[in-house]
């Protein structure tokens, strides 16, 4: 496991409830570990990963309360660079493959088809994700994935809400972008078509 970037605090006020990290893993363990199997961490992965975000949490002194973020808003910004940090590790130890995917088992009465296109569209999504820019992405993922509304989100990452609102529009842009790209087929390369070369007239 890679060192966490610690300078990533979260933005709090001296005022409010704290929660230490045993606090937090007893009440939320179980929601870092669904949120890190969203981010396609794979099942095998996710018991370490957890432990690592709460320790990471300890590290950090806890939460406080404010009533701003929630507590699930910051564990899912530690989960994120947990997640980051784990990828580019086993990416130089060449233990991935270059896209990660993610573990969604389709159901068992689901049509082979449908759960084919739908496994699919999943990893084209973790792909794209894993190309855009970590702070864009945390935002984006943060907000659109898991409805946290931007002043939440701002408190977490210790930003204005306006660099919120800006990260927010670059990522939807380049997300939106990426993921067309990713719906064209893997060959881009076109056939000329063959033509009869004309025979030359006397």
């Amino acid at each position: 496991m890679t060192v966490i970037d610690e300078n990533m605090d979260a933005a709090m006020q001296p005022e409010g409830r704290h929660l230490d990290a045993a606090s937090l893993f007893r009440d939320h363990a179980k929601y870092v570990a669904n949120f890190l199997a969203r981010l396609g961490v794979r099942e095998p992965q996710v018991d370490d990963l957890v432990q690592e975000v709460f320790l990471v949490a300890h590290r950090r002194g806890g939460f406080v309360d404010t009533g701003i973020a929630r507590p699930t808003t910051w564990l899912a910004a530690i989960a994120l660079r947990v997640c980051s940090a784990e990828r580019r590790s086993q990416r130089r130890n060449r233990l991935l493959p270059g896209n990660d995917q993610i573990d969604a088992a389709p159901s068992s009465n689901s049509c082979p088809i449908r759960a084919t296109e739908a496994s699919e569209s999943i990893r084209n999504v973790q792909r794209v994700l894993e190309q855009m820019d970590p702070n864009s992405r945390d935002v984006f993922v943060l907000y659109e994935l898991e409805n946290e509304p931007c002043a939440a989100i701002a408190e977490v990452f210790n930003i204005p809400v306006g660099t919120v609102y800006s990260r927010l529009h670059h990522a939807r842009k380049t997300f939106s972008t990426l993921y067309k790209l990713s719906q064209r087929p893997r060959s881009s390369h076109y056939r000329i078509p063959r033509t009869k070369t004309a025979r030359a007239t006397t």
